[in-house]
C-alpha cells in the first residue's frame, strides 16, 4: 500500500506542480479533496492487484487511470509517455539523428519508400524499392517497424550496418552508414506549378516552418512567381507561434491572427501580425481538407476573415482547443487543454464533441452539412462565415474517391512495385557513375509518358501478382492508372517532389485552386476598397 501511495502521490504532485503555473493557488485549495480521492484510488488499486482474475502491474493500471482522467475532459488532453514525448520533441524541433530514409513495412518487409536528399542514405545510393533485410546482421522481416526505426536512429557520428536487397541484383548489398542530423522538413514541396504560379505544401508547423516557407517563397519569386498556392491539406497542426508567423507573411502588420480564451486570465491573449514581409500583395489560394487541423485552421481562418485569399477544398477538422505542454518527468509530459482558439472575426474553430469522442474522431457527422446552422460571423468586407465546426472553404471541392479496383491496386502496392521493376529492367539500365553503390538507373527523361507497351507490362504485373481484373477495369480507371504509373516512376528516378508534380496534374483540388485566382484578385481589390473607405 505504501508503494501505491508513493506512485500515485508522485503523479498527483507532478500534475499539481505543473498546473500551479497556470491556475495558481487553486490547486492547493483542493488539497483535502484530492487527499480523500487518493485514499479511494489507492484502496481500489490494492484490491485490483490482489484479486483481479489476471495479474496486473501498477504501471499499467495507473497509466489507464491517467488516460481515464484525461478522457473525461476533452478529446485532446493527453498524457505523453516516453515514446510519444520523444516523437513530439523531434517533430517540433524539426530534426533527429539517423540515416534519412522514409521506410514502410510492406507485407512484413522493411521497404525504402524514398531517401531524403542530402542525407547519409541518399549519398550511399539507397533507392525507392530497396528492401532492408538486415540491420546489424539481424533480420528485419516481421519485426515491428517502430523497433527497427530505433535501430536505424542513434547519436550523430555513430555507424550502423544494413543489408539491402535490390531489384535486378543477384546478391545483397552491405552498407555501413554514419548517422547524421536529419532535417524533418516542414515545407515538403515547393515548386512552380505553372508559369507565374508558385506552390508550397506545409505538412506541419514546427520550429523551422516560417524559415523554410520564407526561403521557399524567395526562390519561387526569383523564378517569376506572381501568385501563390499554399497547401495545408493533411496538416494536423503544430506550434502556435509558427501559425502566427506564417500568417504574418501574407497579412499586413497589425492584423489579428487568432485569439485564445480560457478559464484563467493567463490563457487569454490576442495575437497580431508584427511586420510586413513583401507577400501581402500576391494573390493567394489556400487548400484545406478534413485532415487540416489546429494551426492549419488558424492560418486558413485568418486568411479568410481578412479576405486575403480564397480557401479551397473541404471543411477542416475543427480542432480549436489549446494544449499547454507540462513536463512531468524527464521523459513524460501532459498536454492539457487550457483555452480555445477564435478567428479574427470571433468565431470558434472547435467543433462539438459532446455527443461522443468516438463520433468526434471516427465519423464525419455534420462536417459538410449546411454551415448556416452554425454560429455566424463576418469577414472584413462583410462576407458571412461560420464557426463552431472548423473552417468552411469559400470554394468546396470534394477529393476524388478511388474506385474499389484502384483501392485494391493501391493496397497491394502494385504501382510502387511496378515502378521499381520497370526502372530495373534490363533493356533500360545503365551503370550509375554518381552513386557510391554501383547500380542501375532508369534511362527515361521527364517527357516520359505511359504508352500501350508500358500498359501491357503493367497488365503482366497484375497477372503475376494474381490480381483479378478485366479490360473494363483498366479502361474505366485509365487516366488514374497512367498517372500513378508515371508518378511512381518519377519518384523512383528523381525523388518524391518530381513524383508529386506528376500527381498534382490529376489532383482535382489543386487544379481548382489554379482556376480561382481571378476570385482571389477580386477579393483583394474589394478589401483594398473597403480599407480605403474606412481610412479616407
Amino acid at each position: 500500500m505504501r508503494n501505491h501511495l508513493f506512485i500515485v502521490g508522485v503523479i498527483v504532485v507532478l500534475i499539481s506542480s505543473t498546473l500551479g503555473g497556470v491556475v495558481g493557488g487553486k490547486v492547493l485549495s483542493n488539497e483535502k479533496v484530492v487527499s480523500e480521492h487518493m485514499k479511494d484510488f489507492t484502496s481500489l488499486l490494492s484490491v485490483v492487484e490482489d484479486n483481479y482474475v489476471d495479474k496486473v502491474t501498477t504501471q499499467k493500471v495507473v497509466s489507464g487511470a491517467i488516460n481515464g482522467l484525461l478522457n473525461s475532459l476533452d478529446p485532446h488532453s493527453n498524457f505523453l509517455d516516453e515514446d510519444a514525448y520523444s516523437s513530439l520533441q523531434e517533430e517540433q524541433h524539426g530534426s533527429f539523428y539517423g540515416l534519412g530514409i522514409t521506410i514502410q513495412s510492406i507485407n512484413g518487409i522493411l521497404t525504402v519508400i524514398s531517401p531524403i536528399e542530402g542525407t547519409p542514405a541518399y549519398k550511399a545510393g539507397l533507392r525507392a524499392g530497396d528492401i532492408i533485410s538486415e540491420i546489424e546482421g539481424e533480420p528485419t522481416k516481421g519485426q515491428p517497424t517502430n523497433q527497427l526505426l530505433k535501430k536505424l536512429r542513434g547519436p550523430k557520428g555513430t555507424k550502423v550496418t544494413i543489408t539491402i536487397e535490390r531489384e535486378g541484383w543477384e546478391k545483397p548489398i552491405h552498407m555501413t552508414l554514419v548517422r547524421d542530423e536529419i532535417p524533418v522538413n516542414s515545407v515538403s514541396y515547393s515548386f512552380m506549378i505553372r508559369p507565374g504560379t508558385g506552390y508550397v505544401r506545409i505538412k506541419n508547423f514546427t520550429e523551422t516552418t516560417t524559415e523554410e516557407l520564407d526561403s521557399s517563397l524567395k526562390k519561387l519569386k526569383e523564378q517569376g512567381m506572381k501568385q501563390i498556392i499554399v497547401d495545408l491539406r493533411f496538416n494536423t497542426g503544430g506550434l502556435l507561434d509558427q501559425a502566427i508567423k506564417v500568417s504574418d507573411l501574407f497579412l499586413e502588420k497589425g492584423a489579428i491572427v487568432v485569439s485564445t480564451k480560457g478559464r484563467v486570465p493567463e490563457a487569454n491573449a490576442t495575437y497580431r501580425c508584427s511586420d510586413n514581409n513583401g507577400y501581402e500583395q500576391y494573390p493567394l489560394v489556400v487548400l484545406v481538407n478534413r485532415s487540416s487541423a489546429s494551426a492549419s485552421e488558424i492560418v486558413a481562418g485568418a486568411i479568410q476573415d481578412h479576405d486575403r485569399g480564397v480557401i479551397v477544398g473541404t471543411t477542416t477538422w475543427g480542432k480549436g482547443l489549446v494544449q499547454s505542454l507540462y513536463r512531468l518527468g524527464s521523459n513524460t509530459a501532459l498536454a492539457l487543454t487550457t483555452a480555445r482558439y477564435y478567428t479574427p472575426s470571433g468565431r470558434l474553430i472547435q467543433r462539438d464533441y459532446s455527443r461522443s469522442f468516438y463520433d468526434y474522431y471516427y465519423t464525419d457527422l455534420g462536417v459538410d452539412e449546411d454551415p448556416t446552422n452554425r454560429e455566424k460571423a463576418f469577414t472584413d468586407t462583410g462576407r458571412e462565415v461560420f464557426g463552431g465546426g472548423g473552417i468552411t472553404p469559400d470554394v468546396k471541392v470534394d477529393q476524388r474517391v478511388a474506385s474499389k479496383f484502384m483501392d485494391l491496386l493501391n493496397s497491394e502496392y502494385i504501382f510502387f512495385n511496378f515502378a521499381k521493376r520497370f526502372a530495373a529492367s534490363d533493356e533500360r539500365k545503365v551503370q550509375s557513375e554518381t552513386s557510391p553503390v554501383a547500380g542501375t538507373v532508369q534511362v527515361i527523361d521527364r517527357n516520359f509518358q505511359v504508352d500501350e507497351s508500358v500498359l501491357n507490362a503493367f497488365r503482366d504485373q497484375l497477372r503475376n501478382a494474381k490480381i483479378q481484373f478485366t479490360e473494363k477495369d483498366i479502361q474505366d480507371n485509365l487516366p488514374q492508372i497512367k498517372n500513378l504509373i508515371r508518378q511512381e516512376i518519377f519518384t523512383a528516378l528523381w525523388g518524391s517532389e518530381e513524383g508529386y508534380k506528376v500527381a498534382s496534374s490529376q489532383d482535382k483540388q489543386i487544379q481548382t485552386a489554379l482556376e480561382v485566382f481571378p476570385k482571389a484578385e477580386a477579393l483583394m481589390k474589394l478589401r483594398k476598397q473597403k480599407t480605403a473607405s474606412l481610412n479616407p
